[in-house]
């Protein structure tokens, strides 16, 4: 979701904790490990020794298209200062599961890892004045508001670009900067919608699903956000001059879209849900085994359904008077999906996987998150990462990608509202001790 035009403030105080900052994620030796060796113990780097050491992010977006890239970026060594209002902070700190916590949900602690709160009041004359301060005193800015809004502060990039000619600035929106869309609200699931993702999500016929739970647009954003200011920190390091990045949600969704533009554009093909199957290949989808478990297998060649048709025990099919080419197994679909859905149906799951996998047949199951906390192999990788934070023990995503020699590291969860306000004011902004309790008072901290 993209955030909307106001910092959101609600009155009320919070009882905030600390996240254990001893714990790290995901790391290999600079060869990396043998393919059935489990992955090496995390390395102690610290931020000095990270690929993004010494660059300063300022995330003052709200839930997490933009927030998600700073979230990246502090994984490999940026100081990434969250700018929040001062009285309630950053909504998505009360959205999704509560936790003991007052001030953060479990989306909270995932997703604002790594980052320092600083609470600075963007409505008032005073607070822009600091954020304007604080900007010159950084190299990245990211922001998620409605197109305008910033500017409806005082903080358009002329302002900004002025106080730090070598600004990068990430501007992630619903539709973009630009468009007749631009000031619509934006969330992840219209994103989906108006990106074309939602329209193939679902069976043949049927109302178009959700495609998945999860925020997908606010992420796959993010991540071009982050590579966007990867791009224009190479070009500031050329030049000495910052830019602009500006993304839409639903455009980087539809980026995803792999041929469909081409294919319409071409011979005005348009592709219609296909439920778990493939219009590309056959069989390709979800099976549900006999002890009421699913798999999903993909046979996109012609090898793979041949490696599937020994591992069925019936290597005929994969003949070519029957279903060894391509073209045959798509004109006989149904047919085929029916032998697969039989013979998965007649087996367990682990048989099914067994068999397949002996042969080489791309299969895996349909995990649950239950299913993936006991997977060996998301062990192995690391990717489940436990903190602490006020007692309570939280497992979060482990960082991606691995790098060998500088590889990422988790150093808290979400952090409580304001923890690091002081440390900023006196030592970055050099403010008196004086002049940050009057802040205080005014209610502009």
């Amino acid at each position: 979701m993209a955030g909307e035009n106001e910092q959101e403030a609600a009155a009320g105080k919070r009882k905030t904790g600390h996240a254990d900052a001893s714990s790290t994620t995901n790391s290999s030796a600079a060869d990396g490990p043998a393919a059935d060796e489990p992955a090496p113990p995390p390395a102690e780097g610290t931020r000095e020794r990270l690929p993004l050491a010494g660059v300063r992010v300022i995330d003052v977006g709200t839930f997490l298209a933009g927030p998600y890239a700073a979230c990246i970026l502090g994984e490999f060594g940026a100081e990434v200062l969250k700018v929040e209002h001062p009285i309630a902070g950053d909504p998505m700190r009360r959205f999704g599961t509560a936790t003991k916590r007052h001030d953060a949900t479990l989306a909270w602690l995932s997703e604002a890892r790594n980052k320092k709160s600083v609470t600075i009041n963007l409505r008032q004359a005073k607070g822009v004045e600091l954020f304007i301060k604080l900007v010159s005193k950084s190299d990245v800015l990211i922001e998620n508001f409605r197109p305008g809004t910033m500017e409806e502060w005082g903080l358009g990039w002329p302002v900004l670009h002025e106080a730090n000619p070598g600004l990068v600035m990430l501007r992630v929106s619903g539709y973009g900067q630009t468009g007749p869309y631009r000031r619509r609200p934006g969330f992840s699931h219209i994103a989906h919608a108006i990106g074309g993702l939602s329209y193939l999500a679902g069976f043949p016929g049927e109302t178009p699903v959700v495609p998945g739970t999860a925020p997908l647009g606010d992420y796959i954003s993010s991540l071009y956000g982050a590579i966007g200011i990867m791009l224009a920190l190479r070009h500031k390091e050329k030049t000495g001059r910052g830019q602009i990045i500006d993304i839409g949600i639903c455009e980087a969704v539809f980026r995803q879209m792999d041929e469909m533009a081409a294919a319409y554009g071409l011979f005005g093909t348009i592709r219609e849900r296909e439920g778990s199957g493939s219009f590309v290949a056959v069989p390709h989808g979800h099976f549900r085994t006999k002890d009421g478990k699913w798999v999903a297998i993909a046979c996109t060649t012609d090898k793979m359904f041949e490696r599937l048709a020994e591992a069925l025990e019936r290597p005929e099919l994969a003949s070519h008077t029957l279903f060894g080419p391509q073209s045959k197994r798509l004109a006989a679909r149904d047919e085929v999906n029916k032998i697969v859905v039989e013979w998965v149906g007649s087996l367990d799951r682990a048989e099914v996987l067994q068999r397949c996998l002996d042969k080489e047949v791309p299969v895996g199951k349909l995990n649950s998150i239950a299913d993936i906390f006991e997977d060996e192999h998301f062990k192995a990788r690391r990717n489940l990462a436990e903190m602490e934070s006020e007692g309570m023990k939280v497992v979060v995503p482990g960082v991606v990608p691995t790098l060998s020699a500088t590889p990422g590291r988790i150093t808290n969860l979400g952090p409580p509202l304001g923890d690091a306000t002081y440390e900023v004011m006196r030592e970055l902004l050099e403010l008196s001790a004086q002049d940050i309790a009057a802040l205080r008072q005014q209610k502009t901290i």
